[in-house]
């Protein structure tokens, strides 16, 4: 399967010396930056106690909010140790390429940032990851192959477009062994006397043999509101709304899809996918079940009073076709049910996209992305549900088109 990011780097090598002799080590910097036009026709500008006013918007957007990938530089490393283990190292900075500003709240490398060891049987890390649902799940979807963010599952809901990463985490994968990879992380939630409060942990594997691959991962999140939602330096307390405001009487919403359910005690995520490749052709599909659980809890607003579970259904199908070498198409199909919460009705959305990807290099591409969404039934603020593709503003209908053209650069 295609790989969404190649890097390219200035490769450093050097030598240093230990008690055990000789040791080699290299450093190698790289980056993406990725920046486009995009037409909407419909996003939120205010609203009243009835209705929402909207209107049509151009504007430049970093690829990180509707783009391929999110803008960002890093260092990685590694030091031979000897018998066969590296010290590995990983610090990676997102950025918004339109204005300047570091992403992911702020934090100076808040994509990525770890330190571990490396062996034959397989590698330990510590610090800010990716999750399973990452991992072995993402691969499966358009966002990663050719549709970015614009066609992640509605508000990322399953976070499988990377939008949430695990702070204060430790993580094992294994090596590949003939076809089958495995993976287990620990967040740790470092509050006195609770080991689980605010605790993170998860599993994931995937297999490939020939044109077949399938992978599929697990998440377990304790207050996700503050945990999962809030780990990014700008995050707020308990009393905010981490997974998104209902705002003021006035300002537009910022998550409707599931900004209602910050109360979850506890949410769970589980996915799987699977591959086929066959010559230019490549077709996946991908479920995943995103449930928020003891609702009413004490780790977030919980203004509607809701109580339970709210369960979310999300099923995938994509078609990617390698024209040419350098001209890559394709088309999804994403379905997502709301089952509700508290005896209140729940919503579905429907997305449809496509996109094309000329590479005009191995470092540079220009693409273009089309997305349609359609939404029914309340959604989890308990108002009629409107469109959001995810990395936008919401629609003030339940109908939202977005049109991008892009060019991204990797180094």
């Amino acid at each position: 399967m295609k790989k969404s990011a190649i890097y390219f780097g200035i490769l450093i090598t050097g030598s240093a010396y230990s008690s055990a002799g000789s040791a080699q080590s290299s450093v190698t910097l790289y980056g993406v930056i990725d920046s486009g036009i995009n037409y909407t026709n419909n996003i939120q500008k205010g609203k009243t106690a009835n209705a929402f006013s909207g209107g049509h918007q151009i504007a430049m957007i970093e690829g990180g909010s509707a783009g391929l990938q999110g803008s960002r530089w890093g260092i990685t490393g590694s030091e031979d140790l000897g018998n066969g283990m590296k010290a590995i190292f990983l610090l990676e900075s997102g950025f918004y390429s339109n204005n300047g500003a570091l992403n992911q709240g702020g934090a100076m490398f808040g994509r990525q940032a770890y330190v571990g060891i490396k062996s034959d049987l397989g590698t330990v890390t510590l610090g800010r990851q990716y999750d399973p649902v990452v991992d072995f799940f993402r691969p499966y979807l358009a966002s990663p192959q050719w549709g970015g963010y614009m066609t992640a599952h509605p508000s990322d809901l399953d976070n499988a477009q990377n939008t949430r990463r695990i702070n204060h985490s430790i993580k094992f994968r294994s090596s590949t062994w003939n076809g089958l990879t495995v993976e287990a992380i620990l967040g740790l939630g470092g509050v006195a006397g609770s080991f689980v409060q605010n605790s993170i942990w998860g599993a994931g594997a995937s297999y490939a043999a020939g044109p077949f691959s399938a992978g599929a991962a697990y998440l377990n999140v304790s207050n996700p509101n503050l945990s999962f939602f809030g780990a990014n330096p700008n995050a707020g307390p308990a009393t905010s709304n981490n997974l998104g405001s209902f705002g003021s009487a006035t300002s537009p919403e910022s998550n409707p899809v599931f900004a209602g359910y910050a109360s979850a005690g506890r949410m769970e995520i589980a996915a799987a996918g699977m591959g086929l490749t066959l010559g230019a052709f490549n077709t996946n599909v991908a479920y995943s079940n995103t449930r928020f659980g003891n609702l009413g809890s004490a780790a977030g607003p919980d203004p509607l009073h809701y109580a339970g579970t709210a369960a979310f259904n999300n099923v995938e199908v994509n078609l990617q076709y390698q024209m040419t070498p350098s001209l890559l198409t394709g088309i999804a199909y994403d379905y997502t049910r709301n089952g509700g919460a508290g005896g209140k009705e729940g919503a579905d959305y429907h997305l449809f996209s496509a996109g094309i990807d000329w590479f005009l290099s191995k470092r540079t591409d220009v693409y273009s992305i089309a997305v349609y969404e359609k939404a029914d039934g309340m959604d989890s603020t308990g108002r009629a549900a409107v469109a959001q593709i995810t990395g936008l503003t919401p629609s003030s209908t339940d109908k939202q088109v977005a049109l991008r053209v892009g060019i991204r650069h990797r180094f």
